[in-house]
C-alpha cells in the first residue's frame, strides 16, 4: 500500500505526510518493546513479593511445647521458641503453680540468661560445649517435628547443675544485646559462676527445669556466694 502526500509551492514537504510504502516495522517494534516492558514489570513485582514472602518465612519463629512430670505427679510445662535466623531459642517453663521462668540460649553472643518469674532479677552465664549441642538438637528439628507436643518419658537423662550468684557482678541491662535487653530492662542482672555445689552453709534459692529433644534434661539450681 502507498500513501502519497501533495507538495506545497516552495517544494517543501509537509513533515506529517509521507509518500512512499509505509514501513512494515515499525507497529511491531512499539508493540514488542511494549510487550517487553510490561513482562519486565511484572517479573520485578513477583521478584519482589518472592523476597518479600521469603524473608517473612525466615524471620517466623517455631514454636514447641512439652509437658515434663515433676516430683508431685503433677507437669511442668515447657514451650521453646525456637529462632533459627537469629540463633535464638527461649523457653518458657512454667510449673505446677503457674510460675513462669523465661531462659534464652543466646548461641550468636554465646550467653545464657535465666530470669525467675517471681522476682526482679536476670542470672547470665557463659555457653558451654553442652549447650551448644542441647540448643542445636532444637533447632535442627523438622517443622513437623516442632508442631507436635512432646512429653518427657522415664527414659530421659536428668542431671543437676548449679549456679552459684555473684551480688558484686552486677551488670546494666542496657549493655545487653537483644533478645536479652528486652527480658532483663527493668530486672537486676547478675553474672553467676557454676560450682559443685552450695554446701552446707548456702541454701538454694530456686530451681528451673529445662528438657532438650536430644533426651536431656537439667535441673539448674541458683544460690548466691559471699561478697
Amino acid at each position: 500500500m502507498v500513501r502519497c502526500s501533495k507538495h506545497s509551492e516552495a517544494s517543501l514537504e509537509d513533515p506529517r505526510m509521507h509518500c512512499g510504502p509505509i514501513s512494515s516495522s515499525r507497529i511491531p517494534h512499539k508493540l514488542l518493546w511494549g510487550g517487553l516492558g510490561a513482562t519486565l514489570f511484572i517479573v520485578i513485582i513477583a521478584l519482589g513479593v518472592t523476597a518479600h514472602l521469603g524473608l517473612k518465612h525466615k524471620t517466623q519463629s517455631s514454636l514447641q511445647v512439652a509437658r515434663i512430670p515433676d516430683d508431685t505427679g503433677g507437669f511442668i510445662n515447657q514451650s521453646a521458641l525456637i529462632d533459627k535466623l537469629n540463633n535464638v531459642l527461649t523457653y518458657s517453663v512454667t510449673s505446677h503453680v503457674n510460675h513462669t521462668s523465661t531462659v534464652i540460649f543466646d548461641m550468636r553472643h554465646g550467653l545464657v540468661c535465666y530470669k525467675p518469674d517471681n522476682q526482679d532479677s536476670c542470672f547470665l552465664r557463659r555457653m558451654e560445649t553442652l549447650d551448644y549441642e542441647n540448643v542445636q538438637s532444637q533447632m535442627n528439628k523438622s517443622e513437623k517435628e516442632v508442631g507436635q507436643v512432646w512429653v518427657v518419658g522415664n527414659e530421659t537423662e536428668k542431671h543437676t547443675k548449679f549456679l552459684g550468684v555473684l551480688p558484686s557482678s552486677r551488670v546494666d541491662a542496657s549493655t545487653l544485646q537483644e533478645p536479652l535487653q528486652s527480658l532483663c530492662q527493668q530486672a537486676s542482672v547478675y553474672w553467676t559462676r557454676r560450682s559443685d555445689g552450695p554446701g552446707k552453709q548456702r541454701l538454694i534459692y530456686f530451681c528451673i527445669d529445662i528438657c532438650f529433644p536430644s533426651n536431656i534434661c537439667v535441673s539448674v539450681c541458683f544460690y548466691y556466694l559471699p561478697e
